[in-house]
């Protein structure tokens, strides 16, 4: 039950005229036109959001998203019904919407804020942060008509995660910018959920699954389902699939029997040949880029994927045998050395990753300050889908259970994926034995 509820929507609709000629528009201002065709965008819907709660909103184009999101922030008026908002709202609902396009980037930070309530002396103690955040460099003094797409948003982002909102609202606009800042985006919005009520629409359920306690789903205006954001996420997805022509839902089957040694997949020879191949561009670990946090006992080096005669790989194919290789510096004396790490996608959702400490607990290592150590993964690359993918690295002192974190780098390396259709979910693994056969 909500303790305090931040929205609360009862009966809300939104209404539009349909019309058969422009100038019926014009008529109907008159008083001289026939009523016209009604459109409702949104209808009855019943909504309470709770303070702190992460509300995820999926549906397919049209089902009244961001409709609901304009009626919430205010920018709309609703037809029938009532929404009711307690506290201050930061909402990201399009691009470029509460800038003027022929001001500079500064004078925008000036006038988006003052939309947000914030007064002249509160956007100056806070100037410095913004632009830190929205790292635009000297586009700042230059005309928001000359900005990419992606320039809008970390300008647009950045004022919105400074002006002290209790609830934000989000709409799609991470999908314009690029891996770096969606990366720092999203740890923002996992900082804010310590403290405010998020709505967040997207059509990636895995980033709704990952960052929502809770979901809607609206069809043609209409409340479909609530729940849980999984499972609201699964019965959107289950009724994509029933509705394409000829396509049914996968059926999950559970194989039990001995653990086996990783076997090379059986596909493998089709998939190298066909437009199926998964390749993944590997670049040159930049230390530059390497902006992490820790005590400082310890530094990365390097990072890099290497071959079965341990030569760096400039592009990997999903499924290959690979070794992830790190190296670290000890910049002070210390023992029980770990090393870690994750692969993340864009949204900063966790695909899989693990550390020496379990393969290592039984040798006590002791390094000396300027000494160099090094760990190393050998696992299969699972196929990935199509998109921007980071290695996070931490490197700690102790144990699993109590450690110390020396440095730990969100995007220590980045790689691009080129999916062809594989996998269907998160990430592909390898198959050791596909058949089929007809049970008499």
């Amino acid at each position: 039950m909500c303790s305090e509820r931040v929205v609360q929507a009862r009966g809300l609709g939104k209404r539009y005229a349909m019309y058969a000629r422009p100038w019926h528009r014009l008529l109907e201002l008159l008083g001289l036109a026939r009523q016209q065709q009604a459109f409702w965008a949104l209808r009855d819907l019943e909504l309470d959001v709770c303070r702190g709660e992460t509300l995820g909103i999926i549906g397919r184009n049209g089902s009244g998203k961001s409709t609901l999101l304009q009626l919430i922030a205010g920018t709309l008026r609703p037809s029938e019904g009532e929404v009711r908002v307690h506290g201050r709202v930061a909402a990201l609902l399009e691009l470029g919407s509460g800038f003027n396009p022929e001001f500079t980037g500064l004078e925008n930070v000036y006038l988006n804020a003052a939309l947000h309530g914030l007064a002249r002396a509160d956007v100056d103690a806070r100037l410095e942060a913004i632009l830190a955040f929205a790292d635009i460099g000297e586009f700042i003094r230059q005309p928001v008509r000359s900005y990419s797409s992606g320039m809008a948003l970390r300008l647009a982002f950045s004022v919105m995660a400074h002006v002290d909102a209790d609830l934000l609202i989000i709409d799609e606009a991470l999908a314009v910018g690029d891996a770096y800042f969606t990366q720092k985006c999203m740890r923002f919005l996992r900082e804010f959920q310590q403290r405010g009520t998020l709505l967040f629409v997207s059509h990636d359920t895995g980033a709704v699954n990952a960052l929502c306690d809770r979901a809607i789903w609206l069809d043609r205006g209409r409340l479909r389902l609530a729940g849980g954001a999984r499972e609201v996420s699964d019965a959107y997805l289950e009724s994509l699939v029933a509705d394409r022509e000829g396509m049914e839902a996968p059926r999950r089957t559970r194989a039990t029997g001995a653990k086996q040694a990783i076997a090379r997949d059986v596909r493998e020879d089709l998939l190298l040949r066909s437009a199926l191949r998964n390749d993944i561009h590997v670049p040159v670990f930049d230390p530059a880029r390497d902006a992490g946090f820790g005590e400082g006992t310890a530094r990365l080096v390097d990072v890099a994927l290497l071959d079965a005669q341990g030569r760096r790989l400039p592009c990997v194919v999903g499924g290959e045998a690979v070794t992830l290789e790190i190296v670290a510096e000890a910049s002070a004396a210390f023992g029980s050395p770990i090393i870690g790490f994750y692969l993340k996608d864009r949204t900063g959702q966790l695909l899989f990753g693990d550390n020496t400490f379990l393969a290592m607990r039984e040798v006590s290592l002791q390094l000396d300050a300027g000494e160099r150590y090094r760990a190393r993964f050998e696992f299969q690359m699972p196929r990935l889908q199509a998109g921007e993918y980071f290695v996070a690295i931490g490197l700690s002192r102790g144990t699993q259970e109590q450690h110390v974190v020396q440095h730990w780098s969100h995007e220590a390396l980045a790689i691009h994926a080129d999916g062809q259709g594989l996998p269907v979910g998160i990430i592909g693994l390898p198959m050791t034995r596909i058949d089929m056969d007809v049970l008499s």
